[in-house]
């Protein structure tokens, strides 16, 4: 296609009245697998790209896109890739291998055309391992299990200022206010400087998206305006007053004679900001969702509190906060049965590849006891995700303790809206009465 961005956004609006099933995903019509990625073009794919997912797993499940990625939505493929250290997170080096159809105007750099090299998320070993290892020193499960307490008291301090309401938003009221609370007052940051933290990372979060809009970027590049002097001032702050903090903490982080150089410290307090929240918010709401939409789940959760870690492990699975992520072919290499090319991208539905029949029976039903579960979620390999044990400590805390003292929690809405994000999956609002 020519234009990509514009067939696409005449594709949406063509099937913007359809209820898609698995039955009506013809993925041979140009561009329907790509509304599957960049699924803010069509809302209803957005609110529902399982049929997508399960169609292209049956009949393409390495499909070479119209914007010359490779989408896989296997799960056996997805692990294989994302274990494999000849596939890269450090796009940029294989942009001359690599010939993407651009999105035209009104769309800003992806994540692989920008300088990402001292985020730890987009670098390879063995920079990535020194980076890991250094901010594994503050991120231990002792760090985290230190927080039970704080995150207990920081649930109840919402849920107290909404429970003789009726009503609330549970994105705006709560699951995203407790993960931003939780990762600045760990990492440091004053509460008279929380409200624009709040701000600044909203506006950054699409820095991980595959495709920005102009207007996303603004976004990006306003937060980056504001957090860039912000970080140097704290760090300088630490530098000068250690503390029991974890930004202290990434600042003390040694090994081997190394430390975090300050561009590090600073890439890194954002990706921790960014990741540290997002996760966790889009776990709660998707999760909650989807409890609500499945009651005998919910109830039996009531029940027994005592399900929530599996539970929490389930909706991680169900409707996965991250949904999408990215390695790019370093040499040609084959994934199930197809040979990509050196500089090929490689897109992993993690979405989609969490609802593989092959590895969970009856994937589309929400099952709270569901054993085994070893969804990607949090990704695998290398870069699985650093701040795994924060998120999953809070979703296991929050979510008995929402639906205990909010024991009549109904959906205000039939069809909430999804924030038009891509990598990050989430609900821009959650309306709920009780």
């Amino acid at each position: 296609m020519s234009d990509p961005a514009e067939a696409l956004t005449a594709l949406a609006g063509s099937m913007g009245e359809l209820d898609l099933g698995p039955e009506d995903v013809d993925i041979t019509q140009p561009g329907v697998a790509e509304l599957a990625l960049f699924s803010p073009m069509m809302p209803k794919v957005r609110a529902n790209p399982w049929p997508i997912y399960h169609r292209l797993r049956e009949q393409d499940p390495v499909h070479f896109s119209d914007f010359g990625t490779c989408l896989l939505t296997r799960y056996d493929d997805a692990v294989a890739v994302l274990r494999d250290k000849r596939f890269s997170v450090e796009h940029r080096n294989y942009l001359e291998d690599r010939p993407l159809n651009t999105l035209g105007e009104g769309f800003g750099p992806a994540p692989s055309e920008r300088d990402m090299s001292n985020v730890m998320l987009f670098v390879d070993p063995p920079r990535h391992t020194r980076l890991r290892t250094l901010v594994n020193k503050a991120f231990t499960p002792r760090v985290v299990e230190k927080l039970r307490g704080r995150v207990q008291e920081v649930v109840d301090e919402l849920l107290d200022a909404v429970e003789d309401k009726g009503e609330m938003d549970v994105i705006e009221d709560f699951s995203y206010p407790l993960p931003v609370k939780v990762i600045c007052e760990m990492l440091g940051v004053p509460q008279e400087d929380t409200k624009n933290i709040r701000v600044w990372s909203r506006q950054i979060a699409p820095i991980l998206d595959p495709i920005v809009t102009d207007e996303a970027q603004a976004g990006i590049e306003e937060a980056e305006s504001h957090l860039q002097p912000y970080w140097d001032g704290l760090i300088e702050d630490r530098r000068n007053d250690l503390r029991d903090d974890l930004l202290s903490e990434l600042i003390r982080a040694e090994d081997e004679g190394h430390r975090l150089n300050h561009e590090e410290l600073r890439s890194t307090c954002n990706l921790i900001l960014i990741a540290g929240h997002e996760t966790t918010m889009n776990l709660i709401g998707n999760g909650l969702l989807a409890l609500l939409r499945n009651r005998d789940q919910l109830e039996k959760l009531q029940e027994n509190p005592g399900l929530a870690r599996s539970a929490v492990e389930e909706l991680l699975r169900f409707d996965s906060p991250v949904h999408l992520t990215a390695r790019s072919a370093s040499e040609e290499l084959e994934v199930g049965g197809s040979k990509l090319p050196r500089g090929q991208l490689a897109i992993i539905a993690i979405g989609g590849v969490n609802r593989d029949p092959a590895y969970f029976p009856d994937p589309d039903r929400l099952d709270i006891e569901r054993d085994p579960n070893h969804h990607i979620a949090f990704s695998a390999g290398a870069h699985y995700c650093v701040g795994a044990t924060l998120a999953r400590l809070e979703a296991a805390i929050a979510f008995p303790r929402l639906l205990e003292r909010l024991p009549k929690i109904d959906l205000a809405v039939e069809s909430p809206e999804y924030r038009e994000t891509i990598t990050l999956r989430g609900l821009a609002e959650l309306p709920v009465t009780f």
